[in-house]
């Protein structure tokens, strides 16, 4: 059995391009870190804007950064369906033909006409981590959570390697609570 891996919760959340960035808060603006992530290199940010559906709106959504080529909206499905977004399941960055939803901020609105999505629950490892967890790139695996009286295995966990990444899984507020708060698992094949 494999040692035991890390796992977070990502809750909704942000990718922004820097041209939606000054759009919503203005020519120049940049984005204020306040707090890093597990993944070197990204960072919870100050700004939060609202993130606009057909049915309702969620206030105050955490941007992360740094910005990107383009922006991306992750929601639970619980999310996207109480705003009215038909978010389909996806890995980051995986966007085309993806929800719409209207962001606003504090200096203006974005449509986006797509990327609004539901992230593919993954697992984050550098190549060492993937020999020792005997894994490759984009490999499906299952990974066990023990929990008080919510254990379950999660399918369908995406493998993600690059030499920059820190070893952890990524799972949603809505998965995250069916297993009635994690903070491991093991993969099993």
């Amino acid at each position: 059995m494999s040692k035991p891996i890390l796992v977070e919760t990502s809750a909704r959340h942000i990718h922004v391009s820097a041209a939606d960035l000054e759009t919503l808060f203005g020519a120049g603006y940049a984005l204020t870190p306040k707090k890093d992530l597990s993944q070197p290199g990204q960072f919870a940010c100050e700004e939060r804007v609202d993130v606009v559906g057909p049915k309702r709106t969620i206030s105050g959504v955490s941007i992360l950064g740094p910005v990107r080529p383009a922006t991306q909206v992750e929601l639970s499905l619980t999310d996207a369906r109480s705003i009215g977004v038909a978010a389909p399941v996806r890995e980051s960055g995986d966007t085309a033909g993806s929800g719409a939803c209207k962001l606003v901020g504090p200096k203006g609105e974005v449509e986006l006409t797509e990327g609004v999505i539901v992230a593919k629950r993954h697992i984050h490892m550098t190549p060492e981590d993937a020999a020792e967890y005997n894994c490759v790139d984009k490999e499906i695996v299952s990974v066990k959570v023990e929990s008080d009286g919510r254990s379950l295995i999660f399918g369908d966990v995406v493998a993600r390697v690059h030499p920059n990444f820190s070893l952890a899984m990524h799972i949603d507020t809505d998965e995250a609570n069916a297993a009635g708060g994690v903070k491991e698992g093991t993969i099993i094949k």
